[in-house]
């Protein structure tokens, strides 16, 4: 089998990439003394601080971040960076984890599709071990790789024993 420039590839929305990037940013400053405005998130961040104070506001509508407004206002955590996964966060800003939205598959044999029921059943297993996978890093275990103190991800078991292929 041939590779090609997908192989391993997801893609994951620059929105879903940016709510990633900013809450890591808060998360990597949390030692730091009350809320981050958005403009030094942007800056830290290298996200255009127009699109970023949309991305907050969904995640806060989520409930993953808190705002305090006027002089000294800003961003915080809602919660712990242990308690936050990507998937959350993902999850807040795109919608649902899936690799399509199919419709639930007809079993048994019972596809009258030339066997698409077949390849929607896997679809939506192939969603289910994304957000799975996903779930497995939270804010803080994504902060101490980027610290230094954590291995890289392609370094990790990503796959867990009982999922992996006989």
């Amino acid at each position: 089998m041939a590779a090609n420039q997908y192989d391993g590839a997801m893609r994951v929305s620059s929105k879903g990439d940016y709510a990633c990037r900013a809450l890591l940013s808060l998360t990597l400053h949390a030692g730091e003394p009350g809320p981050t405005s958005v403009r030094d998130i942007a800056e830290r961040t290298a996200i255009p601080q127009p699109y970023l104070e949309q991305i907050l506001l969904a995640l806060k509508g989520a409930g993953l971040v808190r705002s305090k407004r006027g002089v000294g206002g800003g961003y915080v955590l809602a919660r712990p960076p242990a308690e936050i996964h990507l998937s959350d966060i993902l999850a807040a800003v795109d919608g649902p984890i899936s690799v399509g939205d199919f419709g639930e598959p007809h079993e048994d044999g019972s596809c009258n599709h030339e066997g698409q029921c077949v390849l929607h059943a896997i679809w939506k297993l192939a969603g289910a071990h994304m957000r799975q996978l996903l779930e497995r890093f939270t804010l803080a275990s994504v902060a101490e790789v980027a610290k230094g103190s954590a291995p890289w991800p392609e370094r990790m078991p990503l796959i867990p024993a009982e999922l992996e292929p006989a």
